[in-house]
């Protein structure tokens, strides 16, 4: 199993730092290579720059109030939810993220995690 997962190219976790400039301030923000080609995904599929699509994850990540000391965190898992609503089908393989009912995919998200989390807390 774990030769899946060790036989993959090095490269990919690879840290990379990049400098970014987010609401006029500059910044920098360390993510593993594999985590800035999901980023990339992302960005190219609603027509953004990377610079962009941080910058409006950064954005809303405060109007919503969260802290973003962990904010390399916080995309690392954007990255992860974006491969887990890809595989779920919630994510087309084509097309803008923006365009998508995000509402609905959270609360179909909810339901299918339900049952997961009721039998963990058993």
């Amino acid at each position: 199993m774990c030769r899946l997962f060790i036989g993959a190219d090095p490269s990919l976790w690879e840290a990379q730092t990049r400098s970014l400039r987010l609401d006029g301030v500059s910044t920098s923000v360390r993510l593993e290579r594999f985590y800035w080609e999901v980023l990339e995904e992302i960005a190219r599929r609603d027509g953004h720059s990377l610079a962009r699509l941080i910058g409006r994850l950064s954005r809303e990540c405060d109007e919503a109030g969260h802290d973003q000391g962990g904010f390399a965190s916080f995309l690392r898992v954007c990255c992860g939810r974006y491969q887990a609503l890809r595989l779920a089908g919630e994510i087309p393989a084509e097309g803008a993220i923006a365009d998508l009912d995000a509402e609905a995919i959270l609360a179909r998200e909810r339901q299918r995690r339900a049952p997961a989390q009721q039998y963990a807390e058993a």
